[in-house]
């Protein structure tokens, strides 16, 4: 679905602390601000709820999605303002087994969550900085794609690490989705060769807009994150970024409208063929 007017996202950029009291304080503020800047959808990055490499502290202070604090308030938000807020992810604790999940969480603007999505893809990877990350050790992947609709047009979820797997992201645009969200908690490194081109190719395969909102900076926990949260266009345009990787708000209209015109232009995803081999 698309309308004439244009869609306002506002994206948020943050630096979340190592606990969910400190991380309410930090995001609610830059939630408020994108939606006082007229955003109608506001995407927070990966991670918003918490950000603690340490394990040990980390996996016993998470909740259960109803439960945890910083969903619980950025769902108050968006009932009192009437926007919806798509938390990018939120770190919980599983209804069944031991591992956690990295779970995305769309609210409307009646404050009620109305879908979900656990990443699909585990970043597990030995850096040549030294750096080890383990995401399959602490969480559970996702089985299932997630498009939801919203009054402007179909969202296809994903999750930063979830951005090398086109296959993915060709599936949620054939299943009807023009607008991508990849809330990211980057590696400095990789960020720094990587994000920019990989957001864009999605886009350009899939002829959609891509939403990237990214945590950024030197975490208290240690962790680096890239930031430079950014907005492309269905033709791989960069409509809007920060140039920088501190907290902040990214506010862009975005002409839906577009991803129609780019798919019929460049039609790959109806001239697609199935191959055998190699």
């Amino acid at each position: 679905m698309s309308q004439a007017a244009p869609l306002r996202v506002g994206l948020i950029q943050t630096r979340t602390p190592a606990t969910h009291a400190a991380a309410l304080d930090h995001v609610a503020p830059l939630v408020r601000e994108a939606i006082a800047g007229g955003a109608q959808f506001v995407l927070t990055p990966e991670c918003t709820n918490v950000v603690q490499k340490d394990r040990s502290l980390l996996l016993p202070a998470l909740k259960m999605l109803e439960e945890d604090p910083v969903v619980s308030g950025l769902r108050e938000i968006a009932a009192q303002t009437g926007t919806w807020i798509d938390i990018g992810s939120a770190l919980v604790r599983r209804e069944a087994g031991e591992k956690a999940a990295n779970r995305q969480v769309v609210i409307d603007p009646t404050g009620a969550i109305v879908a979900t999505y656990d990443k699909l893809h585990m970043f597990d990877v030995d850096l040549p900085t030294g750096e080890t990350a383990r995401e399959s050790s602490a969480y559970e992947p996702g089985e299932a794609a997630v498009v939801v609709d919203t009054p402007w047009a179909k969202l296809g979820l994903t999750i930063c690490y979830d951005m090398r797997f086109p296959a993915l992201h060709r599936a949620l645009a054939l299943a009807g989705a023009t607008v991508l969200t990849v809330p990211a908690a980057f590696t400095r490194p990789t960020g720094e060769a990587h994000w920019e081109i990989l957001l864009r190719s999605r886009a350009i395969e899939t002829g959609s807009f891509v939403l990237a909102a990214a945590q950024g900076g030197f975490h208290e926990d240690g962790r680096g994150t890239w930031g430079r949260s950014i907005i492309v266009g269905p033709w791989g345009e960069i409509i809007a970024t920060l140039d920088h990787d501190e907290p902040g708000v990214l506010l862009a209209d975005l002409n839906l409208s577009a991803a129609d015109k780019a798919r019929m232009a460049i039609p790959a995803l109806k001239n697609a063929r199935a191959f055998t081999g190699p």
